[in-house]
């Protein structure tokens, strides 16, 4: 049995409880299985067999301690070869208008590849494994909802994925899609997806959970319910497969109701929606996009400290998958701003965005170690940020 196909953009016919069927929680069907018509069962109210509240993880992975040495995962080989960078590009001096580019990793001329319409921004990009495609996603300024699209690699037929129910449906109320990340095999897409009521006092929506797809808008599955239970309590962000495409880190975003209150930390989960569990200490406030190191090893993360977006502070680190060995890469305390991380397909470097104190952001690259860091891009007025290393060879 295979989930719904999400709506083309000219159809208005409804699609809900099928979003959720297909899904194999340690090999038991949802409730919301086999037999359920679509309309029958809303979407905020699909359910594993045993959903559960946000899991207590083992305190010595949940605290552990910088420079802890612990077990790590098996290395996996890596032949992939380096070739652009993607990122995101705000517009304009406000940061009200974003689109996707590429670069070379020697700092070639960045090339815009997306053309959002008015003030709508365009976020998020991850390469398919082929590097003929980009993933990301489009928040309309209107409206303010983030839908998925694709893109090819020289920036021609950009167009959205679609999405997994009708805008104005009484159960997907403020849905919004974002995210998106391609599995190793190219096979899926994981993404971010937060639908209904918005708490009028907190701003926060009322759920939010990481789901699946197939990259054409089918087979769509619900993989997470950490808000199933407790509504308005945060957000699930920014997905991440590990290369063997059996696991998925993501980031959590407590709301000021949750716990904790304007929390931020990385959740690993098996791929099968198994395993839930935290990967690093709130303490922390760890977010954004992570990345996994191409042999499995190592899990790249950028920290923030608490305030308004942009604010310096924070770090890069890294950390074992099972929550030990979380390492610091770059010198603290520090006024620079450092934006998300991630690792070449070789696995031998890492690019990030990194903005002095009152400056702009640009990308920087580094040894894996934290030295050798190396300016990429160099604009005055722009913001250059959410870096995703690919292997597309450079436009001709």
């Amino acid at each position: 049995m295979t989930g719904t196909r999400l709506l083309p953009l000219t159809t208005t016919a409804r699609t809900r409880a099928r979003a959720g069927a297909g899904l194999l929680l340690a090999g038991t069907a949802l409730l919301a299985g086999c037999g359920v018509q679509p309309g029958e069962i809303p979407l905020s109210e699909i359910r594993a067999e045993s959903p559960s509240a946000t899991p207590t993880p083992d305190p010595a992975i949940a605290n552990a301690t910088p420079g802890v040495i612990g077990a790590a995962a098996p290395a996996l080989p890596v032949t992939a070869h380096n070739g652009l960078i993607a990122g995101r590009v705000f517009l304009d001096p406000g940061r009200l208008t974003s689109a996707v580019f590429t670069v070379t990793a020697d700092g070639g001329t960045l090339q815009q590849l997306t053309r959002p319409s008015g003030q709508d921004r365009d976020d998020h990009p991850d390469w398919s494994p082929d590097g003929s495609t980009l993933a990301f996603d489009r928040t309309e300024t209107e409206t303010g909802a983030a839908r998925l699209w694709t893109v090819s690699a020289d920036g021609e037929g950009a167009h959205q994925i679609g999405q997994l129910c009708e805008t104005g449906a009484a159960d997907c109320a403020n849905e919004q899609e974002s995210g998106p990340a391609f599995s190793p095999d190219g096979k899926q897409l994981a993404f971010s997806r937060t639908w209904g009521a918005i708490d009028s006092s907190t701003q926060q929506v009322q759920y939010s959970d990481l789901y699946l797809m197939s990259p054409d808008g089918t087979n769509a599955q619900r993989l997470t319910f950490l808000t199933n239970d407790t509504p308005y309590s945060g957000e699930v962000r920014n997905p991440s497969w590990s290369p063997d495409g059996k696991q998925l880190v993501f980031e959590y975003r407590t709301s000021s109701t949750g716990q904790p209150a304007s929390g931020r930390a990385l959740y690993v989960v098996n791929a099968d929606g198994t395993g839930l569990r935290r990967l690093t200490p709130w303490e922390l406030r760890a977010g954004e996009r992570a990345s996994w190191s191409p042999d499995g090893t190592r899990i790249l993360f950028t920290t923030y400290p608490a305030g308004p977006d942009y604010t310096p502070g924070g770090g890069i680190y890294t950390v074992q998958p099972d929550g030990s060995a979380i390492d610091a890469l770059t010198p603290g305390p520090s006024e620079v701003f450092y934006g998300a991380a991630a690792y070449s397909p070789d696995g031998t470097s890492i690019v990030f965005s990194q903005a002095p104190a009152g400056g702009t952001a640009d990308l920087y690259r580094m040894q894996t170690n934290g030295t050798g860091v190396t300016r990429i891009t160099e604009t005055a007025d722009q913001w250059v940020s959410r870096p995703n290393w690919g292997t597309a060879a450079p436009h001709s």
